[in-house]
C-alpha cells in the first residue's frame, strides 16, 4: 500500500524508508566510485559505463535511462552544462573542466537520486567556490527537512544562503522534487522563494533537494537534442543533490553514505 495525505505526497511507512535508504546506498556508493573515477582524458561515456556496471552489480536498475527516452545511466553535465548532459565519446575531460554527475537507481521497486559536481584535476578557485557553495546551499536546504515545517522553507534556505555569497544565478526553472515509488513525484520544490509557504512537512515524506547555482546569469536554455540545459551566458554552473527522508529525528540522507550525519552536525553547532 502506498499512503498520500491530502497533497497527494507520498508517505512512506518505516518499512518503506528502509527500502529507500537501500536504494539510496546504491546511488551513493555509485557516485563515490564516480567521484574517484574522475580524471583529464575520460570521456563523460566512460563514466557512464562504470555507473551502469556498479548499479547492476548491486542488484538494481538505472532510474534514467530510458527514462522519457533518455539515453544513458547518468547525466554528465560538463562546465556550461547545468543538468540533463548526454554522456558521450565527443569530447574528453580536461584539466580544470567540472562535471556534474546526476545518477539514480531503482532497487526493489524504489529510487534513489542524486548529484554531485566533481573538479577534473586542478580548477580555478572561483569553481571550487562555486561548488563548495551548491553543496552548502543544499545542505542548508535539507536541514530545513524537519517535521512541522513547510515546504517552501527549503528553497528559502537554498536562496538565502546562496545570496548570501555573492552574485550567481539560480535557475528558477529547475528544483527538486518527490521520490518514493518513481523517481519524479509530487511535490516540486523550488530552490528560491518565501518560506512558510506550502503544505506542512510530515514524518515519512521523501524529497530529492538539488540546487543548482551558475556562475554568471540564471538564464538558461536547452539544446537540440531536446535534454542538456546550457547557461545563455556560457559561464559554468555546479548541481548537487541528494535524497532526504523526513523523520522525527530530523532529516536522514537516504543517499548519503553516513545518512547525512556529518554534514547536518556540522549545521547545528
Amino acid at each position: 500500500m502506498f499512503k498520500k495525505n491530502r497533497h497527494g505526497i507520498q508517505i512512506k511507512t518505516a518499512e518503506q524508508l528502509d527500502k529507500m535508504r537501500a536504494a539510496g546506498l546504491v546511488v551513493g556508493r555509485t557516485l563515490e566510485l564516480l567521484r574517484r573515477s574522475v580524471e583529464p582524458g575520460m570521456t563523460p561515456l566512460d563514466l557512464d559505463v562504470i555507473a551502469e556496471k556498479a548499479i547492476r552489480d548491486e542488484g538494481a536498475i538505472p532510474s534514467f535511462k530510458g527514462y522519457q527516452g533518455f539515453p544513458a545511466t547518468i547525466c554528465a553535465s560538463v562546465n556550461d552544462q547545468v543538468v540533463h548532459g548526454i554522456p558521450t565519446n565527443a569530447r574528453k575531460l580536461r584539466e580544470g573542466d567540472i562535471i556534474s554527475i546526476d545518477c539514480g537507481a531503482i532497487l526493489d521497486g524504489w529510487h534513489g537520486d542524486s548529484a554531485v559536481t566533481v573538479p577534473v584535476g586542478e580548477v580555478d578557485p572561483k569553481l571550487t567556490e562555486l561548488m563548495r557553495i551548491t553543496e552548502e546551499a543544499m545542505w542548508r536546504g535539507i536541514a530545513a527537512l524537519t517535521v512541522g515545517r513547510r515546504l517552501s522553507d527549503i528553497g528559502y534556505e537554498v536562496e538565502r544562503y546562496v545570496r548570501g555569497q555573492g552574485r550567481f544565478g539560480i535557475p528558477p526553472e529547475y528544483g527538486g522534487h518527490g521520490i518514493g515509488t518513481e523517481m519524479h513525484m509530487d511535490p516540486w520544490i523550488a530552490n528560491h522563494g518565501r518560506p512558510g509557504r506550502g503544505p506542512t512537512l510530515e514524518e515519512g515524506m521523501c524529497l530529492a533537494i538539488e540546487p543548482m547555482v551558475n556562475l554568471g546569469t540564471e538564464r538558461t536554455r536547452v539544446l537540440a537534442d531536446d535534454w542538456t540545459v546550457v547557461t545563455v551566458d556560457g559561464k559554468p554552473s555546479a548541481h548537487f543533490e541528494h535524497s532526504v527522508a523526513v523523520t522525527h529525528n530530523g532529516p536522514w540522507v537516504l543517499t548519503a553514505l553516513d545518512g547525512g550525519a556529518e554534514r547536518l552536525a556540522q549545521l547545528h553547532n
